[in-house]
């Protein structure tokens, strides 16, 4: 299935039916009062958030849903059926804006969360509604109400505890794989990774956190190069950044603030999140050999994931500073 995050819809609520006019014709009742029933209302178009998915993609088959419309009353007092909703499942971490105003309807950012995105018109009243002392015969009766019409745009921002940043080649993958029940792909080329990966982490007993691999950056990836730019919104929400950096680069701190740049260029909201540094691949090193030019004032840890070094102590700081 292809990772789709971001899709345009048009919806179109149901119109309420119209109201009747009636009158009671029975035997032994030749003057029966008014009886036309009340139109049913239309549907609404529902958008609703399902833990169990993890992509827009089903919404990029259709571009427009159109809910059914109310039926109209009848006689006897008989009211039309109402028309049936449309609900559209997205995932948790849905933002959804009209298009038309570039207004954020809602975020949909807990599980299970229903809303109404376009509602359906009210039915119309029938004539037995509009009976008085001084007016017993009305011939009079609404007309239903329009449904609500719009074009929406749908926008996932995936929803996690650790956002994991760094070049291609990292180990940002091999990371989660072995810290998590996450399986991405996994080669020693850059791009790899290609859509985002969620992996819950299990700490201690009874206590889990979410970590989140997005594709790597590369420099001017705040200006739309490379992969980055297109999925950096994805570690906007998260509680904690952990930079990745290879203990094989030769300047460690020059790397780090060429990140920080990239990251502070799409948006300085993420420069204020909490952050660790995480020197990867540290097995594959000389013994000899010596990292340099490690960043000040971040918690550092040297890991190998393959190795299992430090991954404990690694997982640690993470829960420390979601908590």
């Amino acid at each position: 299935m292809n990772f789709i995050d971001y899709a345009t819809i048009h919806v179109k609520a149901g119109n309420g039916g119209h109201g009747c006019v009636a009158f009671l014709r029975e035997k032994f009742r030749p003057k029966g009062g008014p009886s036309g029933g009340d139109g049913g209302n239309g549907g609404n178009i529902i958008i609703k958030t399902d833990s169990n998915l993890s992509t827009l993609n089903d919404l990029t088959y259709n571009k427009k849903y159109i809910a059914k419309n109310g039926a109209n009353g009848q006689g006897k007092n008989m009211h039309g059926k109402n028309g049936l909703d449309v609900i559209l499942k997205v995932p948790v971490g849905t933002l959804v804006k009209d298009v038309e105003t570039d207004r954020v309807l809602v975020d949909l950012d807990k599980n299970d969360i229903t809303y109404i995105v376009a509602k359906g018109g009210n039915g119309g009243f029938g004539n037995a509604r509009f009976k008085t002392q001084r007016n017993t015969a009305p011939r009079i009766a609404n007309d239903g109400q329009k449904g609500e019409e719009k074009k929406i745009d749908l926008e996932l921002k995936i929803l996690a505890d650790i956002g994991l940043v760094g070049f291609p080649n990292a180990g940002k993958s091999t990371l989660i794989s072995k810290i998590s029940n996450a399986k991405p792909r996994i080669a020693d080329y850059p791009f790899t990774t290609l859509v985002p990966n969620l992996g819950i982490v299990k700490y201690h007993d009874y206590k889990s956190f979410v970590v989140a691999d997005i594709p790597g950056l590369i420099r001017g990836a705040s200006s739309g190069k490379g992969l980055g730019i297109q999925f950096l919104k994805h570690i906007e929400r998260t509680k904690v950044l952990a930079f990745l950096i290879d203990a094989s680069v030769e300047n460690i701190e020059k790397e780090y603030k060429v990140l920080l740049k990239e990251l502070e260029n799409y948006s300085k909201s993420l420069l204020k999140k909490p952050r660790i540094l995480l020197i990867t691949k540290i097995d594959l090193l000389e013994k000899d050999k010596k990292i340099k030019n490690i960043p000040q004032k971040i918690p550092v840890f040297n890991i190998s994931s393959i190795a299992n070094i430090n991954l404990d102590k690694a997982i640690n700081e993470m829960y420390n500073h979601i908590m």
